[in-house]
């Protein structure tokens, strides 16, 4: 039984072998056609081919330029934990004619940017040199800089390291050099600075040029190399681009930890700040509005479902740090998140660190200034509404097995990447869905955050194994007293007066009833007791007159609220 299973598998082996190297074989323009508007001239593509792999582009006989798969030659993870495929195309004179993405898993590119902005974003790269330092947004001197996609910073710039590094290398192989610098502009003890090149007639002149080769070969290396290039683009290519972004990012992730710094003080002050509950309104108020607008709207720091499902993903097929690092503020606040769900639960993010759940409180606090009335469920109905949350969290994981991008298009019921990524700067329909959200949040308190959000499902996993429970409880909550549970808008206090740390998003409120001696049952009764205590004494000083001494000082403090008797 074993030899034909043996022959059964070589025959396999076989034809996974032929199709191999048909595919290899075939015509770079016969898989990607849309190499053919790079180079409207040629009439003949090669096969992808060589060390590094790219496929020449005829005109006749005459050798017109290079296209290539950027994943053929270098993968580095972006913003989705998998690299970008993009098409390249170059001329002989070293200017990028063309770029296309032809595969890719990015939030945001599979849903949220259109494909005209993504070819405007392209055509920037049209007539640069491929020894030119291309870099997103400013540059310093010496730099070639071109604008981001908004909302898409770190994938454009996994983009752009990815192109730029890949296409140096084809060059280089194929003979192609980096212009040379006139003598009298190099300094003897200093690297050489790159000439910066920004237009193709430019670009044209420095570089060397390989002769026309026959079909099927690589044009070959100039005789003479000149190894007089850019000194700071060898140095980008063996540093990590995450090293790069979070240097440049400085700014940022300073004030992301300060931000986080203060969070972590309200938290373990939260009995002194709940005892002064005006001050906490106003610290509290604060930090939803720095979460709206420096974490949300100006670092683009906005956790999604779609970073928990990447992450599984990743552990199931082979992790990197390097695609969690790629983007330092939302790496430091997943970090933050991570410790703050094993120390307090689910709540401490829900309420105090996503934006568009800040964004949701203060619209209601605005609706409330104004006299709107508040709208809650019935608490059956509300139970019931919470198990919604749960299912989109367990659809999205199914789904997201079988295809990721798939699960990506699906986690659009998430209204995060249109309120806050691309800040409403969208199609109609999409920016249509958030407003409803945040109108309806008016009139009930965080609605998306209680019943739909399946981020917020996710974080209550590992939100059960937390160690600290420091929200105070009195023995008589919900036996008898409602007061705490009828409070609280989320509707995390069950009728028991057990708090429901699943559902809790650590708004403190309850804790500033616990404190408040005038709303409070039991903190009531021990301030009376308190008032009441003075008045006793007068009674027992006025009797000890008559009667002689009542041996009150001789006993110690009593019960809660009377004090030792001052000493005559």
């Amino acid at each position: 039984m074993k030899f034909p299973v043996i022959i059964l598998r070589l025959l396999m082996l076989c034809l996974l072998a032929v199709v191999a190297v048909t595919a290899r074989a075939e015509t770079i323009d016969a898989r990607y056609p849309a190499v053919k508007g790079f180079f409207p001239q040629a009439d003949r593509f090669g096969a992808i081919e060589g060390n590094p792999p790219a496929a020449a582009v005829y005109r006749g006989e005459q050798l017109l330029g290079y296209a290539y798969l950027t994943a053929d030659i270098l993968r580095i993870p972006a913003y989705s934990g998998h690299p970008i495929n993009t098409l390249v195309g170059f001329d002989l004179a070293g200017q990028i004619v063309g770029i296309r993405i032809v595969e890719h898993q990015e939030p945001i590119l599979v849903v949220g940017i259109t494909e005209e902005r993504l070819q405007q974003f392209a055509r920037q790269y049209q007539g640069k040199s491929v020894f030119d330092d291309v870099v997103i947004g400013a540059g310093t001197p010496g730099q070639v800089a071109i604008d981001s996609i908004s909302g898409a910073t770190i994938t454009v710039m996994v983009e752009n390291a990815t192109l730029m590094r890949s296409v140096r290398r084809v060059a280089e192989a194929r003979g192609l050099t980096p212009p040379a610098m006139p003598v009298a502009a190099q300094a003897p003890a200093e690297p050489v600075q790159p000439a910066t090149t920004t237009s193709p007639a430019a670009s044209v002149t420095p570089v060397s040029r390989p002769a026309a080769s026959a079909p099927g070969t690589a044009a070959p290396r100039a005789s003479t190399p000149v190894k007089s290039g850019p000194a700071s683009i060898a140095a980008a290519e063996e540093e990590p681009i995450w090293v790069g972004v979070w240097r440049q990012r400085t700014f940022q992730i300073a004030i992301m930890i300060a931000g986080l710094t203060i969070l972590t003080l309200i938290l373990v002050f939260q009995d002194w700040l709940a005892k002064r509950p005006r001050l906490l309104v106003y610290v509290r108020d604060g930090f939803l509005l720095y979460t709206v607008f420096f974490i949300g709207w100006y670092s683009l720091a906005q956790l999604s479902v779609v970073n928990v499902l990447t992450f599984t993903h990743s552990i199931m097929r082979g992790f990197q740090w390097e695609g969690f690092l790629i983007d330092p503020m939302m790496f430091i606040l997943w970090s933050f998140v991570a410790v703050t769900l094993l120390l307090w639960g689910r709540g401490v993010y829900c309420g105090w660190l996503c934006p568009f759940g800040a964004l949701q409180e203060l619209t209601q606090q605005i609706a409330r200034r104004f006299n709107v009335p508040q709208y809650e469920f019935s608490q059956m109905v509300h139970e019931r509404l919470w198990a919604l949350k749960y299912i989109i969290l367990l659809v999205l994981f199914g789904v997201s097995l079988q295809s990721l991008v798939q699960a990506e298009r699906m986690a659009e019921i998430e209204p995060f990447k249109t309120a806050i990524t691309m800040r409403f700067q969208r199609e109609w329909g999409y920016v249509l869905f958030a407003a409803a959200l945040i109108l309806v949040s008016a009139i009930n308190r965080k609605f998306y955050c209680k019943y739909l959000c399946p981020l917020g499902a996710a974080l209550t996993i590992p939100g059960k194994f937390r160690i600290f429970d420091w929200l105070r409880r009195h023995r008589e909550c919900g036996r008898p007293c409602q007061v705490c549970a009828v409070e609280c808008e989320v509707q995390a206090i069950r009728k028991n007066g057990e708090i429901n740390a699943n559902e809790c998003h650590y708004c403190l409120d309850c804790q500033v009833t616990y404190w408040n001696d005038r709303k409070c049952p039991p903190e009531v009764e021990r301030r009376k007791r308190r008032e009441r205590a003075p008045r006793a004494l007068e009674l027992v000083r006025a009797m000890e007159s008559h009667m002689g001494p009542s041996g009150l000082d001789d006993i110690g403090p009593g019960c809660d609220g009377c004090s030792r008797r001052p000493e005559r």
